[in-house]
């Protein structure tokens, strides 16, 4: 009786452990193939000039997502959002490289499936935008690989390709694989040879990263796993010439993103092989989607929903989507886009898009571009990236794909406006964005604790912030003496935007010169630096001149990159500001972005 309950103990260990082994083997691989700006400029999704027959194979084997799209048109940002599940702007992560904090509670999504069992390596990119989570990962680094795990162990792994990014046009290539003389060009961008040039290489570019990850899909295969991995390739944003990468059109939030389950997983595809599907998903549906899949619950913090696995959601109206900071140029958009229209709400819209950068301006096809606007050689559409942007912008994504034909004045198309305005309006609420403090202000309160947690205090007055930004980007006379009241507001972020309404409502700035002045000695940088703008604006270009001198020699960074920013639109007017900005840039080299903007600023009188 003895023996044979201690056999009934070892059958029923064997059973476990065999159930248990199962178990495990049973749980999907996830392999993460991420291309670096680039939209869906591939052959399976339409485009005849791309030369990608490793992803139209994969899209062959797996299911086409023909709505996908990055939250903002730039990678730091985008990749908070995919790694954490959570909105940048309701977490003050929206600004390029801003590595503000987080609450404790948020972590980084890979974290989950690594305490559930997985094997998580990252191949070798982060940029995640805010304070780094080490322990998110068993491997990362530009050696990682799913390859060291233990026998049997499931594994999460990402491998970042980053051949297709923005720099990689910034070298000239003399011999092509695709003719400059045939490549198709958006009808915003001029035909000159070194559009042509760039965009040809471009399409190089984009050959070559679908051999890597062909490469990819191959070790895969080798290594006897793709009949048990998951296999997600996509974008990290658009991109990447002029216009596309860091705007908020679809050109730099329109992501590929292809999605190819194993024979076994088949069912929990959203599709048959081979098919594509109209459903909207953004970034911040990434995280909860693949704890969905992998039956790990999804925390309720996460701001996004699951389109796939035992816990997906209903399919969402609207993607939403945003532009903070970029690099030295400073400004602030929101994006909402459902299946037929992408609508844009533009709250600095006195700043021309084609605000100098750096970094993009390293491109010749930019640089050219520049050039032909100041020739008067560019046609009205090519023209516009020069100007001052409108308000709104509503755009039909089916008839306009290119978005060049703005809807938002037309009668015809007021309800639609009306519709996308107000869930605009409703999601900054329900986020609790606060990408409408001035970086120069949400600098401070970041070093003082996380955005997130500020911004479920009194102290973040948000319904009334919104609503002074809506005034004051309006355009609209009607709103010109609420921006004057408002210019007294105890709120210094609510004053900085009723200043900023002085700025873009230039009528109001007129009215309001007693008030503006005054605020040129606000206890607030951020202010003085609006009203200063405003006041220069109205002809009082001497006082205004002087606060901006001051403020390049603030402590803060922000607050001397937002007198930068203003400076650099004064023209002539700002040459007594040069000696002070030169002191800001370094004997020994400095990348900071003031640094960048302070260059920029003086070098363009040299020239």
């Amino acid at each position: 009786m003895h023996n044979l309950k201690n056999i009934l103990c070892v059958l029923l260990a064997v059973v476990t452990l065999t159930v248990q082994a199962q178990k495990q083997t049973d749980r999907p691989n996830i392999l993460w193939i991420v291309s670096e700006d680039n939209t869906t400029l591939l052959h399976c999704y339409g485009d005849n000039f791309a030369t990608t027959p490793n992803l139209d194979k994969l899209a062959k084997e797996g299911v086409r997502y023909t709505n996908a799209f990055s939250t903002a048109p730039v990678c730091a940002p985008s990749r908070f959002t995919l790694i954490t599940g959570m909105y940048p702007p309701a977490m003050g992560t929206e600004h390029m490289r801003s590595t503000y904090p987080v609450p404790d509670f948020v972590k980084f999504f890979p974290r989950y499936l690594r305490e559930a069992g997985y094997y998580t390596t990252n191949n070798a990119k982060k940029d995640y935008n805010t304070v780094d989570q080490l322990e998110t990962w068993d491997e990362s680094s530009d050696k990682a690989s799913y390859k060291n795990r233990k026998a049997g162990q499931p594994f999460f792994a990402v491998f970042n390709l980053n051949v297709s990014h923005e720099s990689s046009i910034h070298r000239y290539k003399d011999s092509l694989h695709h003719d400059p003389n045939k490549v198709p060009l958006p009808p915003y961008h001029p035909p000159t040879t070194e559009f042509k040039h760039d965009w040809a290489q471009y399409y190089d570019q984009i050959e070559t990263m679908d051999a890597q990850a062909g490469k990819l899909l191959q070790q895969l295969k080798e290594e006897g796993l793709d009949e048990n991995t998951i296999v997600f390739y996509y974008s990290d944003n658009g991109g990447v010439l002029g216009r596309s990468k860091r705007f908020m059109y679809e050109s730099g939030l329109h992501i590929p993103l292809i999605i190819r389950f194993p024979k076994k997983y088949a069912h929990l595809a959203s599709g048959k092989a081979g098919t594509s599907t109209d459903r909207l998903v953004t970034f911040l549906d990434f995280a909860p989607t693949i704890l969905s899949l992998l039956n790990i619950p999804v925390p309720e913090y996460l701001q996004g929903q699951a389109f796939l696995g035992g816990q997906q959601k209903a399919p969402r109206q609207y993607a939403f989507a945003f532009r903070g900071r970029m690099d030295e140029c400073i400004d602030m958009v929101r994006s909402v886009r459902d299946k037929k229209y992408r609508y844009i709400r533009n709250y600095l819209p006195h700043k021309i898009y084609g605000q100098h950068l750096d970094y993009l301006w390293k491109a010749p096809s930019m640089q050219s571009w520049e050039r032909e606007y100041k020739a008067g050689r560019l046609n009205e559409v090519q023209s516009r990236f020069w100007l001052p942007k409108p308000a709104e912008e509503l755009y039909d994504i089916e008839d306009d794909p290119h978005n060049i034909t703005n809807l938002a004045s037309q009668p015809q198309y007021e309800k639609v406006l009306l519709r996308f305005r107000e869930a605009n309006q409703k999601y900054i609420k329900e986020s609790k964005d606060v990408g409408f403090i001035p970086e120069a202000i949400l600098s401070r309160k970041a070093a003082q604790g996380p955005l997130y947690t500020y911004a479920r205090t009194d102290d973040f007055s948000l319904d009334k912030i919104q609503e002074t930004a809506d005034w004051a980007s309006s355009r609209n006379l009607k709103y010109k003496d609420g921006l004057i009241k408002r210019l007294a507001d105890a709120d210094p972020v609510v004053k900085y935007w009723a200043a900023t309404g002085c700025v873009v409502l230039k009528e109001a700035g007129a009215a309001a010169k007693v008030q503006l002045t005054a605020l040129l000695n606000d206890a607030e940088p951020a202010v003085q630096i609006a009203a200063a703008e405003a006041l220069f604006h109205t002809g009082e270009k001497d006082s205004a001149i002087k606060t901006l001198i001051k403020s390049l020699e603030d402590p803060n960074e922000f607050v001397r990159l937002q007198a930068l920013n203003v400076l650099q639109t004064f023209g002539q007017d700002a040459i007594p500001a040069i000696p002070v900005a030169k002191k800001l840039i370094p004997e020994k080299p400095a990348d900071t972005y003031d640094v960048r903007a302070a260059r920029n600023f003086t070098e363009a009188f040299v020239h």
